[in-house]
């Protein structure tokens, strides 16, 4: 297969080995020449991905046309905020049958929007040819070749079929599925909830705590996903769990890192200055608070979340007023 891959960082560095290693012939199209002219020449991404080698499949070009000319499957892994303007200008050059992969997990601000809606509305993509790939995906593990699974959706059984053969490697594993829906949601909200578990971290909160949060996290997406028609089993999956409790354990998290500087004291600004990399759980659970009140959904961790990050609430009264919420039954 011939395939694109729009976004050099490393969550779509990686993505590129992968389809590389799988076989198929891989265009990155990078923003900066530095970078294009460095995974074409020395076969590596040192800024995204330290150490790692790509395969000669792999090559790189700040020209989209170029990227995507000819290519059947075009992945796009940008920051998700950033997708409906960028498509705007893209979506001229998509050939006009390829597979459209979504790399992104994020809600739309405004709009409330997944990002495959985004990519049908805005690049005129029929919805069977949108494909989201969603699991316990860090990218510097699958860019050193340790095992990882993942899932493929799509309302397109052959198409996940044939993005599933595209991606198969020894130490890649992708699963298919049909429930676009729950795919994104749970790979959106997790964003949010590993922010939440950084935080806790940071205050220096135990080992009960945090499985509080994962576990009440999980249920949290489980009600929002249910009441927008996801099949419930999704969330207790690689897109939901897996991708969850890897987002929320792992010092390689963006969010979860974010969310430690947040439980420090530091303010959004520092926090970013200090990651100096796109934590999509800060913008997300805006979105993802609005969506849940739209649904008369409960998400309270998501709510303090949002307090924490964009009204300036101290993350310690943040899990006080969790725990002192009225008790329902489990």
């Amino acid at each position: 297969m011939k395939a694109a891959v729009i976004g050099s960082g490393a969550w779509g560095t990686a993505f590129a080995k992968v389809l590389g290693d799988a076989g198929s012939e891989v265009t990155i199209r990078a923003r900066r020449e530095t970078v294009a002219a460095e995974i074409r020449d020395q076969h590596g991404n040192e800024g995204s991905l330290p150490g790692v080698r790509l395969s000669k499949l792999v090559t790189a070009t700040t020209d989209l046309a170029e990227a995507v000319d000819g290519a059947e499957l075009i992945a796009i892994a940008v920051p998700s905020q950033t997708l409906r303007g960028n498509l705007a200008d893209w979506s001229g050059f998509f050939p006009r049958d390829a597979t459209v992969v979504s790399l992104m997990k994020g809600i739309e601000l405004g709009t409330l929007k997944r990002m495959s809606e985004v990519i049908v509305e805005t690049a005129g993509v029929a919805p069977e040819r949108v494909v989201v790939v969603s699991g316990p995906n860090l990218a510097p593990e699958i860019a050193a070749d340790q095992p990882t699974a993942t899932v493929v959706a799509c309302t397109d059984e052959d198409r996940a079929r044939q993005v599933q053969h595209a991606l198969a490697t020894p130490y890649f594993r992708p699963y298919t599925s049909d429930d676009v829906l729950g795919c994104e949601l749970g790979g959106a909200v997790k964003n949010v909830i590993a922010l939440a578990y950084g935080m806790a971290s940071a205050i220096g909160l135990g080992d009960n705590t945090k499985a509080s949060l994962i576990t009440r996290g999980l249920a949290e997406t489980s009600r929002l996903g249910v009441a927008l028609g996801a099949d419930p089993l999704t969330f207790a999956g690689l897109a939901g769990l897996g991708d969850l409790v890897a987002s929320c354990s792992s010092r390689l998290s963006r969010n979860r890192t974010f969310g430690e500087h947040l439980g420090r004291g530091e303010s959004l600004e520092q926090a970013q200055a200090a990651t100096r990399q796109t934590a999509e759980g800060v913008k997300s659970c805006l979105s993802i608070r609005d969506l849940a009140r739209a649904h008369g959904v409960e998400m309270p961790i998501v709510e303090q979340v949002e307090k924490v990050c964009h009204e300036g609430a101290d993350p310690r009264v943040a899990v006080k007023l969790l725990m002192t919420r009225e008790m329902k039954p489990e």
